[in-house]
């Protein structure tokens, strides 16, 4: 299971391994680590944490343009820069460069009732902190 903590909010996600195995090892690898999150620019009601020219060593899996709330979703770089995705609400994901597709890798199976409260603190606070590890 992947524990995420957003100052109070606490989440708790099941792993798709078997629809996403490659991205869950890369995401395990980074595993515990504590970021900022902020709200999408292009993708609708969704937030995001972008790695940049971040290198995590694989490709499309189980990869979606329109993840639901609760999915999380890995982009490994390539048309635009690596991110994390992590929608509360209608999302299709897309950058400057254009449409995208992510590899949906984690479900959420706790905290759903936070994930609005986390995209309203994102649109009208700006960045939060959060932190990611696996129980």
């Amino acid at each position: 299971m992947l524990e995420i903590v957003s100052n109070e909010l606490r989440f708790v996600a099941r792993f798709d391994e078997e629809l996403a195995p490659q991205t869950v090892a890369a995401f395990r690898a980074i595993l515990p680590f504590e970021e900022r999150i902020i709200h999408c620019r292009w993708s609708g009601e969704s937030n995001w944490i972008p790695w940049g020219d971040r290198d995590l060593g694989i490709g499309p899996e189980n990869a979606t343009s329109y993840p639901h709330p609760g999915e999380l979703a890995l982009y490994p770089g390539g048309q635009s820069e690596t991110e994390l995705l992590f929608p509360y609400g209608y999302c299709s994901f897309a950058s400057k460069a254009g449409h995208l597709w992510a590899n949906h890798f984690a479900t959420l199976v706790e905290g759903q009732e936070h994930l609005k409260e986390l995209g309203r603190r994102t649109l009208w606070e700006g960045a939060q902190p959060i932190s990611f590890r696996e129980t």
